[in-house]
């Protein structure tokens, strides 16, 4: 006799999602570093300490110039997460790369470090995944040409919106406002976001980059920006303003929190409650300032996701700074849990 049991089943409720720290938006990049002069920036009629587009003809000859080169997987977003990654928090990453070696050399180096990446993969092209050459002159400026490649195409579709609700702050890179179709990426990512409960940060990237989009990104920031990040030159930028101390006070009356850095004076917390200097953490030599805005960041972002004050978590990102300020490359070359467990900066 077939015994047949109608019991109900229990109905499970379905896993949550795991949730992440921060998630950012950028270009995947492999970083092309080397270490040269002033002579050799206006031979190539690079402006020095800014980052200039160019296109893949370019970007070989400029290569073919350079000494010898370090090669790591970068892009500016992508720094940050990593370091994020480094002190032990979660993060994500979207971008656009190529079914290449660039591409799959980036992929495997930002997984390996912890980070869930949702890359957009397209075909490979002439274009190819992007990649960023980075001149390094005696005084540790950093000079970048940047060949985008697929990455420069990034649109609405390349947008994974599963990971963006996930994220306790989306993290924006102002580079890729470059792009018309970016662009309209970033504004529904900023939607997501805010359809849940997370925030948005955004970094200015560039004071060339701010000239471009001064507008769009005084738009975003007045009516969709919890978080902001900028050095001196761009702030005053993004301001028209010709001092600092001017473009610090238009930025308290937008009432978000916004990290300011000063290179090696520190940074100016900005808060609706008032404004704190941070000091920068002092280091035995500068070899190189690539990336140390993208560490800068990471610390502070961590910090901001872990209930910490915004003066402590400025502190963690001038630690994060310090670090990669003393070496080539803009990814930290040591555990950043382990130096900030060590100066009593972490719990």
């Amino acid at each position: 006799m077939n015994v047949v049991n109608d019991a109900v089943p229990v109905s499970l409720n379905p896993k949550p999602p795991v949730l992440l720290d921060v998630v950012g938006i950028g270009s995947p990049l492999l970083d092309v570093v080397s270490r040269s002069d002033d002579a050799l920036l206006e031979r190539l009629g690079l402006p020095k300490g800014s980052m200039t587009l160019v296109d893949r003809d370019a970007a070989e000859a400029i290569h073919a110039s350079m000494g010898t080169t370090i090669q790591v997987s970068g892009g500016s977003a992508a720094n940050t997460v990593a370091g994020v990654a480094s002190l032990g928090g979660s993060a994500g990453f979207v971008g656009r790369i190529a079914d290449d070696e660039i591409g799959a050399l980036f992929s495997h180096d930002i997984s390996a470090i912890g980070v869930e990446f949702e890359a957009a993969i397209v075909p490979s092209t002439h274009e190819g995944s992007g990649r960023c050459l980075v001149i390094v002159t005696e005084d540790a400026q950093r000079t970048m040409a940047t060949h985008l490649g697929v990455a420069n195409g990034f649109a609405l579709e390349d947008l994974d919106q599963g990971i963006i609700e996930r994220a306790q702050i989306t993290y924006l890179e102002g580079y890729l406002f470059d792009q018309a179709p970016a662009k309209e990426a970033m504004r529904a990512a900023v939607r997501v976001a805010h359809d849940g409960y997370g925030s948005v940060a955004l970094s200015l990237s560039d004071s060339f980059c701010v000239d471009r989009h001064r507008s769009d990104f005084l738009t975003l920031i007045e009516e969709d920006v919890e978080l902001l990040f900028a050095n001196e030159d761009e702030i005053r930028g993004l301001f028209g303003a010709t001092t600092t101390k001017a473009a610090l006070e238009a930025l308290d009356d937008l009432g978000i929190v916004a990290a300011i850095t000063l290179g090696e004076k520190g940074c100016v917390v900005v808060t609706p409650s008032g404004r704190v200097e941070v000091p920068a953490v002092s280091v035995a030599e500068v070899i190189d300032t690539n990336g140390a805005g993208d560490l800068f960041a990471a610390g502070f972002l961590y910090g901001m996701t872990h209930n910490y004050e915004p003066v402590r978590s400025a502190e963690l990102g001038a630690l994060c700074a310090s670090e990669v300020i003393s070496h080539l490359g803009a990814r930290p070359q040591r555990d950043l849990r382990e130096l900030a467990l060590n100066v009593g900066l972490l719990d």
